[in-house]
């Protein structure tokens, strides 16, 4: 059995006909198109033409990114972010009349005292009206 095997290997091998290589082309063309535009047929036949779309135009933002609304701060003026920051940080600092923070409480005498001035000023401009 191993000397079957081992004849095998060694008998020389018979040259088989093998089929004749194509040759590969001479050129390749890759063409990215845009809008309308068709693939241009080869005119050589040596040369294969590879298509691809490219959308719109190679000068235009993609459909997909157009004419999105901004929820993002970045949409917002630098002005109004700073003030939104503001009244975000506001709490727990003194005059801010909040239970957090050190100096919350400070803040609830002074609302009581601007109260106390806009009823004050509703009041006489009431009286002044009386006729």
């Amino acid at each position: 059995m191993i000397s079957l095997v081992l004849a095998a290997i060694l008998a020389p091998v018979m040259p088989q006909e093998a089929p004749a290589p194509e040759d590969p082309p001479k050129r390749i063309r890759n063409i990215i198109l845009f809008g309308e535009e068709t693939c241009p047929a080869s005119t050589d036949p040596d040369e294969i033409v590879v298509c691809a779309k490219g959308g719109d135009s190679p000068y235009r933002i993609p459909k997909e990114f157009r004419d999105q609304p901004s929820d993002r701060p970045d949409g917002v003026a630098w002005g109004r972010r700073a003030e939104i920051i503001e009244e975000v940080n506001r709490v727990g600092l003194p005059n801010s009349c909040s239970p957090v923070g050190s100096g919350g409480q400070t803040g609830c005498t002074r609302s009581m005292i601007e109260q106390w001035a806009r009823e004050r000023l509703e009041r006489r401009v009431r009286e002044a009206n009386i006729p």
